[in-house]
Order: structure tokens, then sequence, then C-alpha cells
């Protein structure tokens, strides 16, 4: 986060933060994986789990950000661009957050390096549920990617997925640290899976209310059409669209 924060005041950008997060969690477990002696097996199938979402994640929102200013979200969180507001603020509201967020919800995957296995069924089980997170944020991704090449395209994007729920990035993004925390801590026994359960359920706060879609929403809002595709979908869980 301190590399990443040297790199976002010399292009004046703090969303590059975005493309860090992934990364970070790489580099996570990539060192308790190879730092680990125990449960040798279950450490690698996390370590590939983690290795996928990360690279895939941050190779997306690299891809997504060229050609682009500045996020608007980090714009008002901020309360204007980096170079107006000064490193301090972005470091002590952006950077030292997400610095912490890293350590915090990556919990699981340190309990998964460290300890051995007590319930093989619950990697599978976390596997699956992995699984089901990826297939949200690609599909998802590449969804609204058809959509914004369309010239043809409506107001606001309502079909496939989002069609079910306004932000499927971000529910499958929430799928995977459920799942990761299933193979990396609960699958540890009960205590790890206590002790780390804190890890998804800050992920998915953070994916609804602080940095995700209640955030976004604000601008979203503004959208012509978007309020009425607000009424009739979901805005996390996926669920079948209400009548118009």
């Amino acid at each position: 986060m301190a590399v990443t924060a040297l790199i976002a005041r010399a292009v004046d950008r703090v969303a590059v933060v975005d493309i860090a997060w992934g990364l970070g969690f790489v580099a996570i477990a990539a060192t308790t994986a190879l730092a680990a002696n125990e449960g040798a097996a279950r450490r690698w199938v996390v370590l590939a789990l983690v290795v996928l979402w990360g690279f895939r994640l941050a190779w997306h929102i690299r891809r997504r950000a060229v050609g682009h200013g500045e996020d608007p979200r980090y714009e008002e969180l901020l309360g204007g661009r980096l170079s107006e507001v000064g490193l301090g603020v972005a470091v002590r509201k952006v950077f030292l957050v997400q610095g912490f967020a890293l350590w915090l919800i990556s919990l699981p995957v340190q309990v998964g390096a460290a300890l051995e296995v007590r319930w093989w069924p619950l990697v599978v089980v976390g596997s699956v549920v992995w699984l089901v997170g990826i297939v949200f944020e690609s599909v998802g991704d590449a969804q609204l990617a058809a959509y914004k090449a369309d010239p043809d395209r409506g107001p606001v994007m309502d079909r496939g997925l989002w069609g079910w729920t306004r932000h499927p990035n971000y529910f499958g993004d929430a799928c995977v640290w459920w799942g990761i925390w299933l193979a990396g801590g609960l699958a540890s026994g009960w205590l790890p899976g206590l002790l780390t359960l804190v890890a998804p359920i800050a992920m998915t706060y953070f994916l609804v209310f602080a940095t995700g879609a209640r955030l976004l929403e604000r601008t979203m809002m503004q959208r012509d059409g978007y309020p009425e595709y607000a009424r009739r979908t979901s805005m996390f869980f996926p669920l079948p669209p209400r009548r118009r």
C-alpha cells in the first residue's frame, strides 16, 4: 500500500489502489503458503483460489481503467482529486484502511496455510462457493462490456445477471471470500472458523456499504432510468426481477 500510494501520487489517481487490492491478497497467499509447515495440500488449494481471483481482478480493473481519469467514488470520498487534498488525506482515508483490510480479510488464507485441515468436505464446499463467485464476477463483467459496446443499448444495463442484481460483480466478490473462509478458516475447526469469520463479513461490508455498491449507487441514481431499474432489481443478492 505504501508503494501504491507513491504511484498514486505520481499519476494523481487514487484508483490505482483497486489494481493493487487483488495483487495484495496474492502476495499474502503466496508468502503464507511458502512459509507454512502444516496443511501442505490445503494451503496450495487456497493459494490457487486467491491467485486466480486476484490476478483476474487486477487484470480486469487495469484494462477498464486505461484512458480514464479518477474514479468518482474516490473523489467523493476524499473531497477532491489527490493533487487537491494531498497525499496525507489519501493515506488516511484509503491506503491505511485498505492495508488493514488486506490483513483482516486474508485471515482465512493465513489460517489455511498454518493449520491442518479438520474437515476436507468444507474445502470442497468452499471451492464450489468460490467458483460461483468467480462466475458471477467474470460473466457480469463480460455482459457489462458487451452492453457498453452495443450502439443500440438502453440507458441502463439490465440484461443477464444485471436483471437479477444491480451488482453481480460485487456479489461474486463476496461469494469468493465466503468460499475462501469455508476452505481456509472453518475447515480448520470451529475455533479457527469463528476467529476468522470477521474476514468474509468485513469483505461483504466493504462491497455493500463502504467503497462498493452504496457509494456507486449515489452516482448511478442520477442516471436516467436507473431509479426505475433500482425499484425492480435487487441491489445485491440475486433475486427474480419485480414486475415493472
